[in-house]
């Protein structure tokens, strides 16, 4: 019989939920997705992921686009693919 750790941590509820939407997407449940994610810890002898700061571009970006200043509107998908194109 193995035994089993208990990990109790604290998240913002919205965050929380739109991860479980995901996992149950996946058909994953929080155990699963927590486990996986430590293994892959250990595969990767770190966090499976890069960790990195934004470039300033990129945070002024994010700042215009969370508060709608410059953004482009397009009425179609059609549109927006003939804008890419020229």
């Amino acid at each position: 019989m193995s035994s089993k750790a208990t990990i109790n941590a604290r998240i913002d509820p919205a965050t929380k939920a739109q991860a479980l939407n995901i996992l149950h997407s996946l058909g994953l449940n929080t155990t699963q997705a927590i486990s996986l994610f430590f293994k892959q810890i250990i595969y990767t002898n770190g966090i499976p992921f890069e960790l990195k700061l934004p470039n300033e571009t990129t945070v002024e970006t994010f700042r215009k686009t969370d508060s709608a200043q410059d953004l482009h509107r397009v009425s179609s998908v059609t549109e927006l693919a003939k804008e890419l194109k020229s």
